[in-house]
């Protein structure tokens, strides 16, 4: 059995969630504004908040994860956490432009 330290695992099970909550919010997202049914007349709050809360959580997570990465010297994980925060930005910016 492979044992790997605790650093590790941490930078495992935060990029595990941080790709979690990012699914979550691209599902909730889509569901609510690209596929609903008829004229969307007013904004729905209960998927706005939510969607800021998933936000505040996948930000909290993939930071926690990169400064980790960075301070314990993980290349692979510095690699991927970076490359999900130009994700998360990158979404950020297209709804931005999208929704205005």
């Amino acid at each position: 059995m492979l044992r790997r330290s605790g650093k590790v695992q941490f930078l495992f099970w935060s990029m595990f969630f941080s790709i979690l909550l990012y699914l979550w919010i691209l599902w909730i997202a889509t569901r609510t504004f690209l596929l609903h049914e008829g004229p969307m007349m007013e904004l729905p709050q209960q998927e706005v908040t939510l969607l800021f809360i998933l936000y505040g959580l996948l930000v909290l997570t993939t930071l926690s994860g990169t400064i980790v990465s960075i301070m314990i010297g993980n290349q692979p994980y510095i690699r991927r956490f970076g490359a999900m925060v130009i994700v998360v930005f990158g979404t950020i910016v297209a709804a931005k432009g999208i929704f205005g």
